[in-house]
This record gives structure tokens, sequence and C-alpha cells, in this order.
């Protein structure tokens, strides 16, 4: 391979071939198998366990090493999900789960697929919380790579000491805002290893082509520093010139060593950094921050599957968000823009259809000079409200959501008045974990007399009311970044652009169907996630083409073929 084609590619070709859209091949881990076969059984990434065959056993010095039995990977999947489901608690079967992705790469992957629905609720959210609140107490082996203000000046060097060369997707924490849940310093860790875990499974991104990353720059929770087992720096959390040194320090190192095609995610940032770093870096890096544009693809997609529900077209409507952080001006502003796309209204004109309600009322012209940057858009001529209901009563919208962090916000009385003006009240419950949900499904549809299109952001059971099921929609990111990426992935895409977030909701949203809005869903379910994920990468991708944006030529003939050939399918691979 000739050093411009690594420099393109940014870093080098992997050895065992799973860096193309390849089909699965005869792979033979030379330098783990000859060296010792021991090694080879500690080796996640080639580690089989009683999978073996007897051949196999003989060629890689096995023989002995294991029991005489043989195991399918169909028969440890079984096993392993019969031992998850004895466990009462969900961060114990967070941690048997984090053990197998030590242990047996494929099969963990394999689970995961396999078990969608029962199983993103341990690895993602909500356990995925208490797992980064009591990440010091449970952490037994590194996962991801942590830089801090100690690695000032060497950042670079660091990035080197990753095994893996050819990376494709780095999500990146700096832990200050995780979930609802708050600073949680150097143990937001559990954030970018659970999502790069759902980017491989639920997007086929190869698990060698991910890297986790948690910037360490102090925390200012003082519980953790008193913590005797907190694994991060103790002390308060740098910020101002500080703080963006690093974290140019750290952009810069990332295309230094990856290339220009390395898909850089934000996760968790706090508002005042979010904003900041994605505009700053959206111009001359490939990022992308989920929190605000994953967030409202995924919540935009869901109104326009609800629209199919309660007819009209998104400018018809008028939209009330309580919240107006990261999530709720990143969905309004993509609201907007989709609205101003299909109208040709500018877009400023589409921005006075959405209101905003933050911690101090509603979001009006006469508060303006008192905004932070993001919010002022979004202050229109109105008299200044305190509370929520207030505003519902005042505004009447048709769309209700709340990306507050606050729960039970949307109280017997937000949700009545949204009823008595609405045949059918469209109300979007999306704060995490649900503890702090704004209002349970349970709630929307008995408020609402089972006339709310529901959607929540954590998992809500199926509620009987008056004699009918409704199943409650999950407007959960999973649906949107994995696929997301991996368009960005297999076009080459340099940079992100708007328009393929909106391709990627209106992808997500075609694949509602009759069959689905019949028993209420307004999100497809997720035991087709890596089909749904296929043709969100397609639409992307196709996007990223049409606005010169990629750099994999000749463009494939097929996306939605050549997104599913370039997927990871974690089934095991024979060895000579």
């Amino acid at each position: 391979m000739s050093s411009e084609m690594e420099m393109a590619g940014g870093g080098v070709e992997d050895a065992y071939g799973e860096d193309r859209a390849t089909e699965e091949q005869l792979v033979t881990p030379w330098s783990f198998s000859v060296a010792s076969g021991y090694t080879l059984l500690r080796d996640p990434r080639h580690n089989k366990g009683l999978a073996f065959s007897e051949a196999e056993r003989d060629a890689h010095y096995l023989r002995g090493l294991l029991p005489p039995a043989h195991a399918s990977q169909e028969l440890q999947e079984k096993k392993i999900m019969h031992n998850l489901r004895q466990y009462t608690v969900p961060l114990q079967r967070y941690i048997a789960m984090m053990d197998l992705q030590e242990r047996n790469e494929r099969l963990f992957y394999k689970l995961l697929i396999d078990n969608v629905e029962e199983l993103l609720p341990v690895v993602y959210t909500p356990t995925v919380g208490e797992a980064c609140q009591k990440y010091g107490s449970i952490y037994r082996r590194p996962q991801g790579l942590y830089i801090s203000l100690k690695d000032k000046g060497k950042i670079l060097e660091v990035l080197k000491n990753w095994p893996e060369r050819s990376i494709q997707v780095i999500v990146v924490t700096d832990g200050e805002r995780i979930l609802g849940l708050g600073d949680l310093g150097c143990q937001g860790m559990g954030i970018p290893v659970g999502k790069l875990s759902l980017y491989t499974a639920l997007g086929g991104v190869r698990p060698s082509a991910c890297l986790p990353i948690t910037i360490d720059v102090g925390t200012n929770n003082e519980t953790l520093l008193n913590d005797e087992f907190y694994i991060g720096l103790r002390q308060k959390r740098a910020t101002g010139q500080e703080y963006h040194e690093l974290l140019e320090e750290f952009m810069t190192a990332v295309k230094q060593n990856y290339g220009e095609k390395v898909l850089t995610q934000f996760e968790d940032f706090a508002n005042h950094n979010a904003f900041d770093l994605l505009a700053k870096y959206s111009k001359s890096h490939l990022v992308f921050n989920d929190d605000i544009q994953g967030t409202a693809s995924v919540v935009l997609a869901g109104l326009l599957a609800a629209l199919k529900v309660v007819g009209g077209t998104l400018a018809d409507h008028t939209y009330l968000f309580l919240g107006a952080g990261e999530a709720g001006t990143g969905i309004a502003d993509l609201i907007a823009l989709e609205m101003s796309k299909h109208t040709e209204t500018p877009i400023d004109d589409c921005r006075k259809k959405i209101w905003l309600v933050d911690s101090k009322g509603l979001i009006v012209e006469s508060r303006k000079e008192s905004l932070q940057h993001f919010k002022q858009p979004w202050a229109h001529e109105h008299e200044p409200l305190k509370t929520l209901l207030e505003a519902v009563e005042s505004i009447k919208p048709t769309v209700l959501i709340g990306t507050s962090g606050v729960g039970r916000t949307f109280t017997k009385e937000v949700v009545e008045a949204m009823a008595s003006f609405n045949e059918k009240p469209v109300i979007f419950a999306l704060s995490n974990p649900t503890s702090h949900s704004e209002c349970t499904a349970e709630d929307a549809y008995t408020w609402s007399q089972g006339r709310a299109v529901f959607a929540s952001g954590s998992p809500f059971d199926p509620v009987e009311y008056d004699g009918k099921l409704h199943v409650p929609g999950q407007s959960n990111n999973a649906y949107v970044f994995p696929g997301f990426g991996l368009g960005v992935v297999i076009s080459g895409a340099i940079r992100v652009h708007d328009d393929m977030l909106l391709a990627a909701s209106e992808a997500l949203a075609e694949q509602v169907t009759d069959e689905h809005f019949a028993k209420g869903l307004i999100f497809p379910p997720f035991t087709n996630i890596r089909t749904i994920s296929a043709r969100i990468a397609a639409k992307v991708a196709a996007k990223a083409y049409e606005l010169g944006l990629a750099s994999r030529l000749p463009r494939p003939d097929d996306l939605v073929k050549y997104a599913q050939s370039c997927m990871y399918t974690p089934t095991y691979r024979s060895y000579r």
C-alpha cells in the first residue's frame, strides 16, 4: 500500500482484512496462534471458546487448553442469555455483558444483535447511567482511551498508543453532562463504550474501527472527588482557555493520526461547550453531536411519522418545547429546516411556529438580551409567561416536546389542556433515564383519554386504556446514529451537512408501515434495526454524494446493497 493511500485513509489496513466491504473470509491470526494457543484464547477478537473445531485445536495448539466438548455459537448464545435472565439487578447484567465483550467479542455482538430489544436497555439507557455513576466501583479492565490534562502537549503520542490504526468512528465525552445525571467526570467512559457497541451491533461498523475516548479535565462532582474508588483526576473541572487548548490539541491530533475521514462524535458535553465545539469544528472536521443532531434527527422522524396519524404537514402544526438546551434547540432547528425546505419559506418565518420554555418561562422577545446565543432565534413576540401550563393554554400547541431533564413536568393539567384543544395531541417526553421522563406513557394515555400520540426517550411498557392496547414509541437515538455513521463511513464523507440529517429522518420515517400505525407505533420496532440502519446509511450516503462531500468514488450503484455488504457480521470465522 502506498504512503499516499495510507495518508488518505488515515492509518493502515488491518491485518485481518475486515477494513473493506469483504465477504467473511478464512482468516488465520498467525501472530497469535503460532506463538501460543493460550494467548489466542485470551484475545477477545479471535477467541471462540468451545466452538474451536478439532482441526483448529490441533493447528493452533489448543489441545488440552479447552474441555473436550464442542459448543456452537448458537449454543453459547443460548447459555449466556439463560444466565443473563437469572440476574434481577440490571447493573449485574451490564457487568456480565462487559465481561463477555472483554472475553469474546463476536459472541457479545451476536447476542446484542439477536436480542436487541432485551439487551439495548442493558448496554445503553437506562442501565448505562447507573453504570457510569458506579464506574469506579465496577471498573475491571480499561476500555477505550483516557486523555487527561496531564497529557497536554502529548495527545498525538497517546493516540498512537491505541493498537488500531484504521479508525473510522470516535465517540468522545468529557463527562460533564452524562444523560440526565450531571457531571460524572472520568466515569462518563461508559457512554462512549456503550454508543460504539451500538455502532457495531446496529450499524455494522466493525469493532476494530471504533474508538471510545474520555477527556478528563476534572469534575465538579464533590461525591466523586471524595470517593476512594474514583478513577479520574481529583480536581475541579478546567474551563476557559485551558479547556479549549486541550480540545484543540485533541482535534488536531485526531485528524493527524487518523486522517480527514474519521467521524468524531461529541457525546454528553455540557450545553455551553457542546454548541461551541460543534460550531467551531464542523467546518474543518467530520464531527457530529448526537445530543444536538442525533436527537433532532430521530425526533423529526417521529414527527414525520406522527403526521400520518394526526394529519397535516409540519408547517400546519405549532410546537412547544419544555427545555431549551442542546436537545430542545437542536430539534427545533431541524424541524424549522425541514419545514423551510418543503415550503420554500425563509427559516426565520418557520421558527415562528416553534416556541420554547426554559427554567425561567417562555422564551420571548423581551428576554432576548439576557439569553444564551443558541436560545436567541426562538425569542418571539409574546407576553412573558412563567409556567408551562400558561404557555400551553396561551399558545395552544398541537405538539408538546419535553427535553428538560426534569421528571413529571407534564402534569395532569398540562396533558388535559393539550387534549382539550387537540383531537390527537402529540406528546414527546424525551428526557432520560426513565425517572427523568416528563411523564409516563400511562399518564399520557390516561389523561388524554387514549388520544395522545406518545413517544419517550426511555422504553415504557404498552398501556391498556379503555380496552385498547397502546404501544408507546421510543424516540431513541439508536435508530439514527448507527445508520448515519455507517452512511458517512461508506461514502467517505469529509463533512456532516444538515441535509444529511434530514435524509436520515426521512429514511427512518419511511420505514413506519400501516401495520405499525395500527398499533399506535410511530417508530419501527428495533428487531429490524440493521435493515433500518442500512437504508438510513444509503440515504445519508446518497446525500453526501449529491452535495459533493463524498470521497469514496465511483459511487456504488445500489447504496442499500453496498451498505449491507459493508456491515460487520459477528458469526465465528474458520481458522486454517
